[in-house]
Parts: C-alpha cells; structure tokens; sequence
C-alpha cells in the first residue's frame, strides 16, 4: 500500500506534527468526500517506549485497533487526533472495534498549565476567543477544545493554556471543577475569524482534583468578544474507575453552534 506523508504547517491550524494518509479513496462516481472530514477525534495510545505499536481511544469506554498499520505515527506521545478511518471485520482483540486507517492528523495537546503564578491573566493573556460547539468535547481525561479567534493570518503565535481556578477544598463542583481557556494572540488578534483546535490533559500536577470515580459538572469559562462566558461538562478523572455512564461529553451552555466539519481548511492559526 502507497504511503502518503504530507507536513502540515502551523498556518493551517491544527498545531499538529502531521498529517498522514495510507490510502486514496474513490467510489464509481469519482471521489469520496467522505474521505475528507474525520471520523472522530480520538486519543492515539501507544503500547510502548518506541510506539512500535498503539490503539486508538475513541471514547470513555470504547477502543479501537489499527489494522492497516502498526507503529504510532508519533512514536512514544500520546495526542489527540483527528481520524478518517472505516470498520472492518478483522479480530479486534482485545480491542472493541477493528478499523481501518485512511488518514490521521493530530492536534496540540498539552497538559494543563501552572496556576502557581502571581498573575493568571497577564501571564497566560485575555484575548478574547468564541468557543465553537463542533469538536469541543471531553472524554479519556482531556478537554478537547474547538476555538475561532481573530488574526490577521501572517502566521503570528497564538499561545493557548487551560488553567485550573476552582477551589479543590470545596464542596460544589461548580466552585471545584472549574478551568478557564486562556488565549494570548500576540498582537495578532485582528482581521477575520478563524478556526483552531487544541487539547488538555485534564490530571497531573496542576490539573483537576480527582473524582474518585464519580461524574462531576466541570465549568469551562473562556472571555469571548462579547464578554465572559462559560459552559459545563461531564466529566469523570480519567482511570478511576467511572461508576456510571458518564454521558455526553458535549457540553451545555454559551458555546457558539457551528466549526468546521473539514477541520485546518478555514484556520490560519500559529497555535503553540
């Protein structure tokens, strides 16, 4: 099978290592378009130092193997990507499904950042972004967020950090769980909307306190060109153990309806 590589730059959006293509899809009329939107973003797993072999993480609960290739497209990290793939019949394993890779392409992840500093704002930035409901969602311990946000679309540096404010002593999860989504366009922050996505790991050592297992309301506030904003999540810490359907990973409140189905074909965003 002929295997396609092709960089994608950080103009394109998804501040992303690469894009990555194993096959070319047609059907008796010409092109498959469906070939050109993701499937599904998922967390690629690797099963080893080298990433010499990985599943796919599709949700909470719901796995997926690689059939057409073995080795992680990047090595020993652990991302969030999207992915264009088809089911097959192939055993699955231990696995929940068997699919087929047509390509992959994966987004910024990170992990959350320290909220130790003197100050929040001006050392992580206020400028304002609308939070799009199309690909924000979490689910396997990460907060995947789909943003749109001004520039001017000559490659300057959007830095973008997800930073826990709540209180862990206290007893609401609305006080508790609550993270906010800086964004610091660096001068860029002028011209026409476009789009980026990135994604958080919601544990570690300035993450979420865990939920021991339970399904909490996690509140994500953003400062939007209309002002603050916020909107909650189910969220359960990844691991521990989920005592229940954690549902929905969605979201509920002041996220914007719309983003891109065909994601880094509208943005121009230098995201680090």
């Amino acid at each position: 099978m002929k295997t396609i590589f092709k960089a994608v730059t950080a103009a394109a959006a998804i501040a992303a290592t690469s894009f990555i293509s194993w096959s070319c899809h047609k059907d008796d009329g010409g092109y498959d378009m469906s070939y050109y939107f993701p499937s599904a973003v998922v967390t690629v797993k690797p099963l080893d130092a080298e990433g010499s072999s990985f599943y796919m993480q599709l949700d909470d609960k719901t796995t997926l193997k690689p059939v057409n290739i073995t080795k992680s497209p990047y090595k020993e990290k652990e991302v969030r990507a999207f992915v264009n793939y088809n089911y097959t019949n192939d055993d699955s394993g231990e696995y929940d499904y068997a699919v087929s890779i047509n390509w992959i392409d994966s987004l910024l992840t990170k992990q959350m950042a320290p909220n130790d500093v003197e100050d929040i704002d001006k050392t992580y930035g206020t400028d304002p972004v609308e939070i799009l409901r199309g690909w924000t969602v979490v689910e396997d311990g990460y907060f995947t967020i789909d943003f749109a946000t001004k520039t001017a679309g000559y490659g300057g540096k959007h830095w973008v950090n997800l930073v826990y404010t709540g209180d862990p002593e206290a007893a609401e999860d609305s006080e508790k769980y609550v993270v906010e989504f800086k964004h610091d366009a660096d001068g860029d922050n002028y011209g026409t909307l476009a789009e980026g996505f990135a994604a958080f790991r919601l544990d570690g050592t300035y993450g979420l306190p865990d939920t021991g297992g339970e399904t909490v309301k996690l509140t994500l506030k953003w400062n939007s060109y209309s002002g603050p904003k916020s909107a909650t999540f189910n969220y359960c810490t990844r691991g521990s153990g989920a005592s229940g359907d954690t549902g929905d990973g969605s979201g509920e409140g002041d996220l914007n309806e719309g983003g891109s189905s065909e994601p880094g074909q509208e943005a121009k965003l230098n995201l680090i």
